[in-house]
């Protein structure tokens, strides 16, 4: 049989090669000591810190949600904004979370000598005990991916190693007619060289672009992490709100909640105008259901808002948040105004707004934090508006750039590591950093929980329920539930 072009490559143990699935800068960066600190907290004196500093939190229910076993959502990753209210109090804002987040390639290795780093961490302490006592198909392993293949080539080549057997690496875009990997009576299979189809029993999945048009909600190949994580709130912003909303409302005698932007959900494209105006003329609007920066819209001028407004849009539902600037230039809310606390001034004096990625598994000892990054914003953050300005360079904090022939690429000049450098650029401490941790569990334990409720006790997914949280059409025509 002659060769596919379009097939899963075979990863075996010896193949992870660090300068393959780590950035440049990242291979001779030496970790934060504030951050090299932090990783080594246990649960324990995470709780005692984190209540010494939040005196109405209750230690025990602090303690319960940090070994919170999940159902669906094992490994998830949230991007939040360090913030400042009018009086100058400092937060953590959730802006969202995601499913198959990034950041193994950007964080600096804890020990020189484990080159695999968060990469073996991840697998050895979450995704292989997953399996265990699993009824699974015969078949192998395999790790499937739409973007950022220096991360799930570095997936492949350590699970070759852990596992001790082959895996396979097989793109799975949502654009190609003719994929390598395929779904047979419930069971994944992907294609490789000669054209064979091979059935797996276990997927490490880093699908992003609206992985439930082909990753079926019920399937017989275990698939970390599920389909039904991204619907429930992993890549599904609409249905992350309720959840974050939900879940804020069963923490409320635990001093806890999640904390997040000002957000109006089941917004129809023409009722749009009216939310910005209710903001103040300031806002974030979203589509749902994208990610990677894509389908992101700050407005702060009627020239922005007008051209949204001129864009032909997929879906009927929107979402509309606060707008977080400067401080003379943020959304009015009933909270007051938060600002950007933004990097330390350059010798310019420009502060650059940017956000912190922080990564989390979960573990027999509860959950752990993995990965941390930052990025900042193209432009630095202006003290006034000027009129008809863009504000994206200003605000857009993500690194991933869509090209036109649907291919990805990165503006990594922005990315802010947690090295002995750039950590110091955020101007965060040790209470910053375990804050960002415990707002991205309680996200995370917020859309398991509710993507608990999606299944009926026949295992079932549940549409109906699924339709009255997230009414949409286009969407709901688009899910693949076996």
């Amino acid at each position: 049989m002659t060769a596919s072009t379009n097939a899963a490559l075979a990863m075996r143990a010896g193949h992870f090669d660090p300068p393959n699935h780590y950035y440049p800068r990242v291979l001779n960066a030496q970790i934060h000591p504030t951050l090299a600190h932090f990783l080594a907290l246990d649960g324990e004196r995470i709780v005692a810190r984190y209540c010494h500093m939040n005196p109405r939190v209750d230690p025990r229910a602090l303690d319960a949600l940090l070994h919170y076993p999940p159902r669906h959502f094992r490994w998830a990753g949230a991007d939040l904004f360090h913030v400042a209210t009018a009086t100058g109090r400092r937060e953590m804002v959730v802006i969202e979370t995601n499913s198959c987040p990034s950041g193994q390639k950007s964080m600096p290795l804890i020990y020189d000598t484990h080159e695999e780093g968060g990469y073996q961490r991840l697998l050895e302490q979450t995704f292989l005990p997953a399996l265990k006592g699993r009824r699974l198909p015969n078949g192998g392993l395999a790790v499937v991916y739409d973007k950022n293949y220096m991360e799930n080539s570095g997936y492949a080549a350590t699970l070759a190693q852990v596992s001790g057997e082959p895996v396979f690496l097989a793109p799975f875009h949502a654009e190609d007619s003719d994929p390598p990997v395929r779904f047979v009576d419930g069971v994944m299979q992907v294609r490789d060289g000669i054209d064979h189809w091979i059935p797996i029993r276990a997927a490490f999945r880093y699908v992003t672009q609206k992985p439930w048009t082909r990753i079926p909600v019920h399937s017989k190949t275990l698939i970390f992490n599920p389909t039904l994580a991204c619907l429930a709130g992993g890549r599904n912003k609409m249905v992350a709100a309720k959840a974050y909303e939900l879940f804020n409302a069963e923490l409320a005698d635990s001093g806890l909640q999640i904390r997040i932007p000002e957000t109006i959900w089941d917004v129809s494209h023409r009722e749009i105008p009216l939310w910005v105006r209710k903001l103040g003329g300031l806002a974030v609007v979203k589509v749902p259901y994208s990610n990677a920066g894509q389908g992101v819209y700050t407005i702060t001028n009627d020239a922005e808002l007008g051209r949204f407004m001129e864009i032909e849009q997929r879906y009927d539902q929107f979402i509309v948040q606060s707008l977080i600037g400067n401080i003379g230039w943020s959304s009015t809310t009933e909270r007051g105004r938060l600002y950007h606390v933004g990097t330390v001034p350059n010798k310019r004096c420009r502060s650059y707004a940017a956000d912190l990625r922080m990564m989390i598994n979960a573990t027999a000892d509860g959950w752990r934090p993995l990965a941390i990054y930052a990025r900042r914003a193209r432009e630095p953050l202006a003290e006034h508006l000027t009129a008809g300005e863009d504000s994206w360079p200003m605000l857009g904090t993500n690194l991933s750039i869509k090209r036109g022939d649907g291919s990805w690429d990165t503006e990594a000049e922005r990315l802010l590591l947690m090295d002995r450098k750039d950590f110091n650029l955020l101007g965060l401490g040790i209470d910053d950093v375990i804050e960002a941790f415990v707002q991205t569990m309680l996200s995370t334990i917020a859309i398991d929980k509710l993507a608990i409720t999606l299944i009926n006790k026949k295992g079932r997914f549940r549409n109906k329920l699924f339709g009255s949280l997230n009414n949409d059409r286009a969407l709901l025509d688009e899910i693949k539930i076996d």
